[in-house]
């Protein structure tokens, strides 16, 4: 058997053992359930940090590029409001670029622990200046001093450019602390299905699908097979 056969079936063998929605996990009364999905997802999020979730906010923002390929990668919520589901992000940046050709996305939230998963698809709009000046001021000085040196996704050959660059930014914000980097976005997506998954280990998994109506001012639910 060759050395990458025998490593793949390692692998198999690896992921089998591992184990997955363990009981035990939270029971779900759908009849529960608010009956909008921003109520039912700060219900939701309330849970996660009184049950000491790591990082709640952490979501899954997936795109299309312009070559109709998937691209997926971990932001932070931002907040949830009327205008929709907020995250920041540079606007030179490839999921910007993918945003700009293809403004609809998805959010996918996971949290194992309580074997619960959350689910948007929508369209992406930009919001206003005001708003993307107010998200990069808030940032803590290390992450606004990373967001002016960074040269997203590019490839770096020197990390001593990075040194040097972070260094700068950082001089340059000690003197000018009300800078907002130009460029710098916050996104709002504005879902029509919102999918809410609570996990059981037996798999008879709950799920509730709100689908926002044609004038996308009210939100039908129905339960979906496990």
């Amino acid at each position: 058997m060759s050395s990458s056969a025998s490593c793949g079936a390692s692998i198999k063998d690896t992921l089998r053992q591992i184990p997955s929605l363990k009981a035990p996990l939270p029971e779900l009364d759908l009849a529960d359930m608010p009956a909008t999905p921003e109520q039912a997802f700060a219900l939701w999020l309330n849970e996660a940090l009184a049950a000491g979730i790591r990082e709640p906010h952490a979501m899954t923002l997936s795109t299309v590029d312009e070559h109709g390929w998937p691209d997926a990668r971990v932001l932070i919520l931002k907040n949830v409001d009327a205008e929709g589901w907020h995250f920041a992000l540079k606007g030179n940046s490839p999921k910007a670029r993918q945003l700009d050709y293809h403004p609809q996305a998805a959010l996918t939230f996971y949290w194992p622990a309580l074997g619960k998963q959350i689910r948007l698809r929508g369209h992406v709009h930009l919001l206003p200046e005001q708003i993307c000046a107010d998200d990069f001021l808030g940032r803590p000085l290390g992450s606004r001093a990373s967001a002016i040196a960074s040269r997203q996704s590019e490839v770096l050959h020197d990390e001593t450019e990075l040194h040097q660059r972070l260094k700068e930014a950082q001089v340059y914000l000690d003197t000018h602390p009300d800078h907002v980097e130009p460029g710098w976005r916050v996104y709002a997506l504005t879902p029509h299905i919102v999918e809410f998954w609570q996990g059981a280990s037996d798999r008879n998994h709950k799920r509730l699908r709100y689908t926002r109506n044609a004038q996308g001012l009210e939100w039908a639910t129905v339960r979906l097979w496990p």
